[in-house]
C-alpha cells in the first residue's frame, strides 16, 4: 500500500512538472538520431574477473516518440581475497535487459524505462521516469528523474533463504552553456534504500581464543535502511583545435557515515578528421562506514558489523586512455558517420583498514589490502 501510494504520487508530480516544463517555450527540438551499439566489456583484477557483451538499439518510431532497448551480459568469475579467505571461487553469469520510449513535446524529452537484472540468487527490478526542458535559447537544460526498484535476493544452497530489499531515486540537474568554449552542469540525487542491504555470503571476522587459529567467523548484519546523497558539478571547455578539457567532482554522504568524494580531469584531443585521443585521471577517496571494523573484539560485538571492503576506509586512482575512429561516410547508413572506439583504465585501489588474512602477520596485524585491475571496453556505434 505505501508504495503504491508512492508510485502514484510520483506519476502525478512528474506529469505535473512536464506540464508545467513544457511550458517555458514552444520552439521545438528533435530526438536524437537511430543507432545500434555492440559493446564488449572487460575487467580483471584482485583475483575477480568479469567480462562480456552488451547490444543496444534505439529506433524513431515517428518525429515526437522513439523506442530504446539494450540486452547486457556478465560473465563473473571470482577468487577475490573476501571469497577466497571464507569461501571457494565461484562463476555465475548476470543477465540484464531494459526497454524504454521516449515522448518529445517541443523541448520537453520525457522517458519511461523498464529495467531487470537476473542472476541466480538475485533478481532486481526497476524503472524510471525522466523528464527534460530545453529553455532559455537552448543554453540551459532542466532535468528531473525519479526511479523505483525492487530487489529479492536468494542465497544459493539454501532453499528457504528470501529476502527483499526496495530503493526510491530523486534527481535533478542543471546543464548550461555559459560561454562559446565553456558549459557546465551540476546534477544531484538523493536515494533511499530499505530491507535486506547486505550480501548473504559475507562473513566479518572476531577474535576467539578458544579455537586454534584465534579467529572466529559469523554473518554480517547491516540496518535495514540507508539514505544517501550526492552532489556532481562538471565542466568542459573547448579549445580552438578541436580539442576539450574536461573535468567533474562529486561528493556524496550517507547515514551509514560514509563520506566520499572523487574528482576527475581529462584532455580530447584530435588527430585528422578521424581519430579522436582521450587522456583522463581520476582520484577517490571514501571514509568507512560507523559499524565496519576489519576484527571485532569478540561474536557479536554490536548491533550492526561489516567487513565488506567497499565499506572500509580506502581510495584509488585511475588513468585511463582511449581512442576513437569515424569510420568512413562509405561504412555508414546516415547523415552522421559511425564510429568505433576503444578505451582502457588502470585502477590502484588502497585500502587503510581491511587487511589481507591470507597474508603473513598474525591475526589483526597482516598487511593492509591493495590491488590494481584494468577494465577495458570496445565498442561500435552505428547511425541509421
Amino acid at each position: 500500500m505505501v508504495v503504491t501510494k508512492w508510485l502514484n504520487n510520483s506519476v502525478k508530480l512528474f506529469a505535473t512538472l512536464c506540464l508545467a516544463m513544457s511550458g517555458l517555450t514552444a520552439q521545438a527540438a528533435v530526438l536524437d538520431p537511430d543507432r545500434a551499439d555492440v559493446l564488449y566489456h572487460s575487467y580483471e583484477g584482485g583475483g575477480m574477473t568479469i567480462d562480456g557483451p552488451s547490444v543496444m538499439l534505439r529506433k524513431k518510431a515517428s518525429e515526437s516518440v522513439a523506442i530504446t532497448a539494450y540486452y547486457y551480459l556478465d560473465s563473473i568469475s571470482s577468487a577475490s581475497v573476501d571469497v577466497i579467505s571464507t569461501a571457494s571461487p565461484y562463476s555465475e553469469k548476470r543477465h540484464e535487459g531494459q526497454i524504454g520510449i521516449e515522448y518529445l513535446h517541443d523541448k520537453t524529452l520525457m522517458s519511461l524505462n523498464l529495467r531487470q537484472s537476473n542472476e541466480d540468487d538475485y533478481l532486481a527490478q526497476s524503472f524510471s521516469i525522466n523528464v527534460s526542458q530545453d529553455t532559455f535559447g537552448d543554453l540551459t537544460n532542466l532535468n528531473l528523474g525519479l526511479s523505483y526498484g525492487d530487489n529479492e535476493i536468494k542465497r544459493n544452497g539454501d532453499d528457504i533463504f528470501e529476502e527483499q530489499s526496495e530503493q526510491y531515486r530523486i534527481r535533478a540537474g542543471i546543464n548550461q552553456i555559459l560561454t562559446r568554449n565553456l558549459t557546465a552542469s551540476l546534477n544531484v540525487e538523493a536515494i533511499a534504500d530499505s530491507g535486506y542491504l547486505n550480501n548473504p555470503y559475507r562473513t566479518v571476522r572476531y577474535l576467539d581464543n578458544s579455537i586454534p587459529s584465534g579467529v572466529g567467523y559469523q554473518a554480517e548484519v547491516y540496518p535495514e535502511t540507508r539514505n544517501s546523497f550526492a552532489a556532481k558539478l562538471s565542466a568542459s571547455y573547448f579549445l580552438p583545435y578541436r580539442a576539450a578539457l574536461f573535468f567533474h567532482y562529486r561528493h556524496f554522504n550517507d547515514s551509514w557515515e560514509i563520506t566520499a568524494s572523487d574528482v576527475e580531469v581529462g584532455y580530447r584531443h584530435p588527430i585528422g578528421d578521424s581519430l579522436e585521443l582521450e587522456l583522463k585521471v581520476r582520484y577517490y577517496q571514501q571514509t568507512q562506514a560507523e559499524f565496519y571494523s576489519d576484527l571485532f573484539p569478540y561474536r557479536d560485538a554490536q548491533n550492526y558489523m561489516a567487513r565488506d571492503k567497499e565499506l572500509s576506509d580506502f581510495s584509488d586512482i585511475t588513468y585511463g586512455l582511449g581512442i576513437t575512429y569515424m569510420l568512413p561516410a562509405s561504412m555508414s547508413f546516415g547523415d552522421i558517420r559511425s564510429e568505433a572506439s576503444l578505451q582502457w583504465d588502470y585502477i590502484d585501489f588502497q585500502y587503510n583498514n581491511f587487511r589481507n588474512p591470507n597474508a603473513e602477520g598474525g591475526v589483526g596485524n597482516e598487511p593492509f589490502y591493495g590491488f590494481s585491475a584494468n577494465v577495458v571496453r570496445a565498442f561500435i556505434s552505428v547511425y541509421f
